[in-house]
């Protein structure tokens, strides 16, 4: 298949055979999995995929893979023609274990729009640019700990798999990426106070949590030091103050 990488999509393409079969070996799939496979861009990942599931669910953007896709005349294979900000996955059955190598430039929107599904999700793997996969999984007490970190973090186990050099891909991007695990948790936190409680914390991360939770203060009675900083607070902290919070 050629295709000529597009900017505004984000594409860089998955190029490298040993990658590609590692990435099948830690997902595992086994044939009556629900998975569905986000930008399948020149069919890395789709291809092994097929040989080893019933169905596959794709849900792509870019109009020439569409048609590309739809020339393989796969009846294995579902071709959701859609954004994926705009895909809802109550659609499609629970269970759902959902692959890809997401688009650099908008993968953070994907991962929250993602969270509103996470009860019909079994787990997720995600190639994405390191950087972003160490700013998920960072714990507290780090320099890149910050919002992405902690409301991924509370409704999802989080794990760095293993690092893809550039060469990988084409075109080849500047920076290493890694796949990302995400498994969700059971929980019973409040997306929204969380969230807002979260983007406060981390709007000036120089200040103290007095400070930047001044908004909400009248409304927040804790046991948690709010002397301290947003980045000095764990997960089960942020959940504290989630429960402590009335809005």
């Amino acid at each position: 298949m050629k295709h000529i990488p597009k900017k505004r999509f984000g594409q860089n393409f998955l190029i490298d055979e040993y990658i590609i079969s590692q990435i099948i070996n830690v997902i595992s799939p086994q044939k009556n999995d629900n998975i569905v496979e986000i930008g399948p861009g020149l069919g890395a990942l789709t291809k092994p995929l097929l040989e080893k599931v019933n169905n596959l669910n794709v849900i792509e953007i870019d109009n020439d893979i569409v048609n590309e896709l739809k020339s393989w005349n796969s009846g294995s294979l579902i071709i959701n023609h859609i954004d994926i900000l705009k895909f809802d996955f109550h659609t499609l059955r629970d269970d759902l274990r959902i692959v890809g190598n997401l688009p650099y430039n908008i993968s953070s929107p994907i991962l929250l729009h993602l969270l509103q599904y996470r009860n019909n999700i079994k787990d997720m793997f995600f190639m994405l640019q390191k950087e972003v996969v160490d700013r998920i999984t960072a714990r507290h007490n780090n320099k890149v700990y910050g919002r992405l970190s902690v409301i991924i973090q509370t409704f999802f186990d989080a794990e760095l798999l293993f690092i893809v050099p550039p060469e990988s891909f084409n075109p080849a991007p500047k920076i290493d990426s890694a796949i990302l695990y995400l498994k969700p948790k059971k929980t019973t936190v409040n997306f929204k106070k969380l969230e807002k409680i979260v983007k406060l914390a981390f709007s000036q991360r120089r200040k103290t949590l007095k400070n930047t939770l001044k908004p909400i203060i009248h409304n927040l009675q804790t046991k948690i030091d709010l002397t301290q900083r947003a980045e000095d607070l764990s997960i089960l902290d942020f959940e504290q103050l989630v429960k402590d919070y009335e809005e």
